[in-house]
């Protein structure tokens, strides 16, 4: 037994204090970013129910961008982490001049759309029109906060792989007192300020966006001694050879991600269709959710990068063991996870001033989440960093496409708006995907296939 464990999961203390290196900054700002979300579902909630739906929903939206910088970052670090491996910086910086000037271009698109369509876009998730008036006026004023908002994922999350993660963590602290106290300067009305309802939650997001964006900058320009990054990079096109790399295994994380970006909102919109009550509660399950799973954000950085970077050295039977080491690491958390949400969950329900009807359906989904939660980790996990670190991206697309939309999507809708199943059976149904991409990707592993290691540059294209 002890062999067989050597054999497949590290037992060398350096390796865990190099991953421990990554995790707790990730951790850290993890917490503080749930800890705005928390903050801004509680303070909006203040409102009432039609103003918590009308913000989660909003947000929705705004989310499918949140997710297409996160697919950005994760094609970037699937190059950066196994070039910075190979040791070749200069492609590196490379890679971050194209990810910022693709996210230049959506920020624009998406912000127009945003800006212009707002009551239509609110139109496709609910048909309450105190929820799409409240919702409209939030996304014109998130209109502005695409661009500040994307460049500084994408610095802080391609600035982990390189070994600068705590820049994230500050940036996120920052952006956690900003967006607090503008929050209730703006909601509420303070300090002579007209009261904006759930506009207010949107001018203090992008106040601490605007932060974010100012810090991430001036420390990838003039902090960072690792990379040392030059603006002048961003006037060039990318080589050939580099573009084609990032469309092999870049582009399909890209896509990933905006699969789930769209899962998510095809979720929301099952759920507005069956009342702001669901909607609201899912939105409480969501925060104590992500609240109760922060660790495995970490291990999942993690493992991206420390297998990317063994991948791209050449050393794949260390990537193996790699990678059943965080998929020991993140069941065990996962476990942990589970038993936090069920020790907490109705702890964190009663922050809420929400009906006893909305209570009830809060209760029961947050049963069902602790279920999924161990799932949950386990694919995020290998999906996120193992397979994705090791240039398994198109896999993971297929992966994604197949669970999401063959299996979630559709038998959340009939569960829900066809057979009314309860608000219990309505969440293990929309987030079954989780437990059946564990197993997949369990298996994955398990094989040669899932290392891609990506080609070298010369540096005159």
């Amino acid at each position: 037994m002890g062999g067989t464990l050597k054999r497949y999961i590290i037992t060398d203390k350096s390796f865990y204090w190099e991953a421990i290196l990554i995790i707790v900054p990730v951790v850290l700002q993890a917490i503080v970013n749930q800890g705005v979300n928390m903050m801004d579902t509680i303070m909006v909630g203040k409102l009432g129910e039609a103003a918590i739906s009308a913000s989660s929903l909003a947000n929705q939206f705004y989310n499918i961008y949140t997710f297409l910088c996160m697919g950005l970052s994760a094609a970037g670090l699937v190059l950066t982490a196994q070039y910075w491996g190979a040791g070749d910086k200069v492609t590196v910086s490379r890679v971050l001049d194209l990810l910022i000037q693709i996210i230049a271009a959506a920020s624009i698109l998406f912000g127009l759309v945003s800006f212009f369509f707002a009551r239509e876009i609110m139109s496709i998730y609910t048909p309450d029109a105190e929820v799409i008036e409240m919702g409209a006026r939030y996304l014109k004023i998130t209109a502005f906060v695409y661009f500040p908002h994307g460049i500084a994922l994408v610095i802080s999350n391609i600035m982990r792989s390189v070994g600068n993660p705590r820049i994230g963590l500050y940036v996120s602290i920052a952006s956690f007192f900003i967006n607090i106290g503008t929050n209730y300067v703006f909601i509420f009305g303070k300090l002579g300020f007209p009261a904006m309802g759930v506009a207010g939650a949107a001018v203090g997001t992008l106040c601490s966006r605007i932060v974010e964006f100012v810090v991430c900058v001036l420390f990838v320009l003039f902090v960072d001694k690792q990379l040392q990054y030059r603006v002048t990079g961003l006037l060039k096109l990318p080589g050939i050879s580099l573009f084609k790399e990032f469309v092999r295994l870049g582009l399909p994380a890209i896509i990933s991600d905006t699969i789930l970006a769209f899962a998510s909102s095809a979720i929301s919109i099952i759920l507005g269709h069956m009342g702001k009550e669901f909607v609201s509660a899912y939105s409480i399950v969501m925060v104590v959710d992500r609240m109760c799973t922060l660790a495995t954000q970490g291990v999942g950085s993690a493992a991206g990068i420390m297998v990317g970077q063994s991948v791209g050295g050449g050393r794949h039977e260390e990537a193996k063991r790699r990678g059943y080491s965080f998929l020991m690491l993140t069941s065990i958390l996962g476990i942990i996870g589970a038993v936090l949400i069920l020790i907490i969950g109705d702890w964190s329900i009663g922050l809420y001033d929400i009906a006893p009807d909305t209570v009830e359906i809060t209760k029961t989904m947050m049963l069902a989440s602790a279920i999924v939660v161990p799932f949950q980790n386990i694919a995020s996990t290998l999906g996120k960093g193992v397979l994705r670190g090791g240039g398994d991206t198109r896999f993971l697309m297929v992966a994604d496409v197949i669970f999401q939309w063959v299996a979630s999507i559709p038998l959340g809708y009939v569960v829900g708006l066809v057979l009314h199943a309860s608000p219990f059976i309505v969440l293990l149904t929309v987030r079954i995907d989780y437990v059946l991409k564990s197993i997949w990707f369990i298996y994955r592993m398990s094989t040669d296939k899932w290392i891609h290691q990506v080609k070298r540059q010369t540096h005159n294209a």
